[in-house]
């Protein structure tokens, strides 16, 4: 009889819990009580058919020992929590292939919560005041590098949109050489090693940039306004609310990355390529609700758990879904796509580094990492390292079994 290997672990560990389980579990009454826009539902249902016979798939085996196993389909979609290591990883090694032998800096740009639920209020608001948040970030640093250094900087944002418990956190996170090209591409002007831009300074223009797209977008009616935001009477713009807004400090951080920027893009890759939640962070869901684990950052960083009602849980996970086709991750200035090139080949040219590769590498597969970090070939059979046959499976229509999912302990 031929040996038949699954993908989830033995019987005899511990079931775990995945967030399809969730989803399998409490998505239908989430959603025939609560409104979901169709991208979001189209999401529910990705993470739930995620390498399941609903896919399809294929199954493998080895003539010369008998071994089998069978493999699904992922449904690639941008917030499961499965399908995101390879390009992850693609994306990071793309990246550091950029980088430009001269130091860097972590910049965040956060905005204030009070903004969040005019931002959440629908679709049209979170695709219009995103790409704000990116508008305003991305010109108060191509205005300070113009100014202070005398020509065009280079810089990748990448934004995210939760906090460590699933609360809408909007920032952005941005990887900056520091230094810039200047004289129309003659000269490098760099930039220190330990200060690039004063931070008060990049708040201040930050946050007036975006106000005064914001106050735009308002007299425009290109947002609708929640109704607490409302002037008497449920008409009238929020002026004071504006004015209160304006006032206020708006958190910019600006510190050189600790272990280096390839260390960064290892961060921010795990970050971008990733939901809100891994399924590693997922404990136990049941009847009571779902429980997972986060760090607590104003406890020095500890691990603590935390228990949601199911409903509150998919309610929080999907305010992180994105809009159709939106970008997360955008570059500018010396790396906007259509100069790339060109702007990495000459700035290497005048610190004396070696010239970038011009010819788009093709990306790796999960075959390739998995060779070049493990050693392993799949494509092997594991046992007794023979030559695997492929056949594919169909499609099979069916509900996702729900696992026995194990109660939530405190810790």
């Amino acid at each position: 009889m031929p040996v038949v290997v699954h993908d989830r672990a033995a019987s005899a560990a511990p079931p775990r819990v995945e967030l399809a389980d969730v989803f399998a579990r409490h998505a239908e009454a989430y959603l025939g009580t609560h409104y979901a826009t169709s991208i979001q539902r189209k999401v529910v249902r990705a993470i739930m058919a995620c390498r399941t016979a609903t896919l399809g798939g294929h199954r493998e085996w080895c003539r010369r020992c008998g071994y089998e196993r069978y493999l699904y389909h992922s449904c690639r979609n941008r917030h499961c929590p499965k399908c995101q290591s390879l390009a992850k990883a693609n994306w990071v090694a793309d990246r550091q292939r950029e980088l430009l032998p001269v130091p860097y800096f972590h910049q965040v740009f956060t905005l204030p919560h009070e903004i969040n639920s005019l931002i959440l209020w629908n679709e049209d608001n979170q695709r219009a005041l995103l790409n704000l948040l990116f508008q305003a970030a991305s010109r108060t640093l191509l205005e300070f590098g113009n100014n202070n250094l005398g020509g065009k900087v280079g810089f990748t944002m990448v934004l995210h949109t939760w906090d460590q418990q699933l609360r809408p956190h909007f920032h952005l996170h941005v990887l900056m050489a520091s230094g810039a090209l200047a004289d129309g591409g003659k000269r490098w002007v760099a930039g220190g090693s330990k200060f690039l831009f004063p931070v008060r300074a990049l708040s201040k223009v930050f946050r007036a940039k975006f106000s005064d797209g914001l106050a735009t977008l308002m007299k425009q009616n290109s947002i609708q306004l929640p109704s607490h935001l409302r002037g008497a009477g449920g008409s009238g713009l929020p002026w004071g609310w504006l004015r209160r807004l304006r006032r206020k400090p708006w958190v910019v951080y600006s510190k050189p990355p600790f272990s280096g920027p390839r260390k960064l893009l290892d961060y921010l890759g795990r970050y971008t390529h990733r939901v809100a939640i891994s399924n590693n962070r997922v404990v136990s869901c049941n009847d009571q609700g779902v429980c997972f684990t986060y760090r607590d950052r104003g406890d020095g960083n500890r691990l603590k758990y935390k228990r949601l009602e199911a409903v509150e849980f998919i309610q929080r996970f999907l305010t992180h879904v994105l809009p159709n086709g939106f970008s997360r991750i955008r570059h500018y200035g010396l790396l906007a796509n259509r100069i790339k090139q060109r702007s990495l080949k000459q700035c290497r040219m005048l610190l004396g580094a070696a010239p970038v590769v011009t010819e788009t590498e093709p990306s790796r597969t999960v075959a390739d990492w998995m060779q070049m970090l493990l050693g392993l070939d799949i494509s092997c059979c594991p046992k007794c390292r023979g030559p695997l046959h492929r056949e594919p499976l169909p499609r099979v229509e069916h509900p996702r079994v729900q696992p026995s999912i194990p109660n939530c302990r405190d810790p």
